[in-house]
């Protein structure tokens, strides 16, 4: 059995190209299309200062159906004004010219340097080109997802298949994200804190479901899975995350079961694509988990988790192989939930290195060796309720300031 890619899902195709947006030979131009009207949900950055698409995007998908995706990445069109609006337009138009659709049924994104207008010459040029290369091959699933890279070095794709009665629903998606990553996205309309992240997913079904159903499902995948990941906690303005249901299994999502079954999958899918994006992370050198348990509820869960995984102090200590547990207990102490260090328990990679206020007697060197693997786990017992949270980063090194100072110039 052939492995599956993101336009596994019954009715889908992509194509991606070489614009010249980007100076590095690499497609920076993508086209995801659904061969029908698809039900279709997203979510968007919180932040108030937002890229020209988020605003064209926000409006596109207000009606719950799409035919497809313009991408581009090495351009924002953030801060870009008046002008940015109407670039932003301008390729939901060319591209709905490639399809054969209204342009409202086209969703924009774009990535990259914010306050530069777009190179609209080399856009039009770029989706025309990805246009006349449309196919459902792993190979055309694969350009797509370079299309969308900026620091990323590797591309990020999942996809699972479930089963809805007796047919097969296959779920696919890819995303990007290195830096600028710490998302907390919301569904058009809805309040929610700043984003923190430059993230791009999206997302590819065969199930056939209503808009109203994939918003709640997409909704709830994103707060356990994209806005549980963090990089360096800084507010970006590009953020997105769609995903289209083409219908075409004729598995229907129209039932409760059915649909906890569905999202049940969407979690897990966008899970491993989050957990991608933390392994990515500019200069990362290992991933990062940080669980918190047993605190009084869900928020102060999340609060305590995140401060942990965005401290720069937890962070370059996860770098150097540290197990300084006193940065960690201090920093879930430091950001408003209710916490008692009397009370907690402490452990890296499976050694119990704090206890009830106090340190513990471990093997520092043993310790250390397992904190230099690939994977690193921290867990904070905080005994004072059933909450729990979990949030995914990476360590903090010299390559991450290294790309940073360097990545405008």
């Amino acid at each position: 059995m052939a492995a599956l890619h993101l336009l596994s899902p019954r009715g889908f195709v992509a194509g991606a190209t070489h614009a010249g947006i980007k100076r590095r030979n690499v497609p920076d131009v993508g086209l995801l299309v659904c061969q029908r009207a698809a039900s279709a949900a997203a979510v968007f950055t919180t932040n108030k200062v937002f890229a020209a698409p988020i605003k064209i995007g926000r409006e596109h998908i207000a009606g719950g159906r799409l035919r497809g995706v313009v991408v581009n990445s090495g351009n924002a069109n953030a801060c870009t004004g008046r002008q940015g609006e109407i670039d932003a337009l301008a390729m939901c138009s060319i591209a709905a010219q490639v399809v054969g659709c209204d342009e409202r049924m086209i969703l924009p994104s774009s990535t990259g340097v914010i306050g530069h207008l777009m190179p609209m010459a080399k856009v039009e040029t770029g989706i025309r080109a990805a246009g006349a290369d449309l196919g459902d091959s792993a190979e055309h699933a694969e350009r797509f997802a370079d299309s969308i890279l900026t620091t990323d070095l590797t591309r990020k794709a999942a996809a699972a298949t479930i089963k809805i009665g007796r047919q097969v629903v296959t779920l696919a998606g890819v995303c990007k994200g290195s830096g600028m990553i710490g998302p907390h996205m919301a569904l058009p309309g809805k309040a929610g804190s700043p984003l923190h992240a430059t993230m791009l997913a999206y997302l590819c079904t065969d199930a056939d479901i209503a808009p109203a159903a994939l918003r709640k499902a997409l909704a709830l995948a994103t707060d356990s899975s994209f806005n549980c990941v963090t990089i360096d906690n800084h507010t970006s303005t590009n953020d997105t995350a769609v995903v289209l249901a083409s219908g075409l299994s004729g598995a229907k999502i129209n039932t409760a079961p059915a649909l906890k079954k569905f999202t049940a999958a969407m979690v897990e899918l966008c899970q491993s694509l989050a957990q991608q994006i933390a392994r990515d992370g500019e200069g990362a050198t290992k991933l990062v988990t940080v669980t918190v348990k047993g605190a009084v509820n869900a928020t102060d869960a999340q609060a305590m988790a995140r401060a942990i995984a965005d401290s720069p102090l937890v962070k370059c200590a996860m770098h150097g192989n540290d197990p300084n547990w006193g940065r960690i207990v201090s920093a879930a102490g430091m950001c408003g939930a209710r916490f008692n260090p009397d009370q907690a328990t402490l452990t890296l990679q499976g050694t119990r290195v704090f206890h009830r206020g106090r340190p513990l007697t471990f093997d520092t060197a043993h310790v250390s060796t397992s904190l230099a693997a690939k994977e690193v786990t921290v867990e904070l017992v905080c005994n004072l309720g059933k909450a729990h949270a979990t949030v995914w980063t990476c360590d903090l090194s010299r390559d991450y300031i290294r790309i940073n100072a360097d990545y405008h110039t």
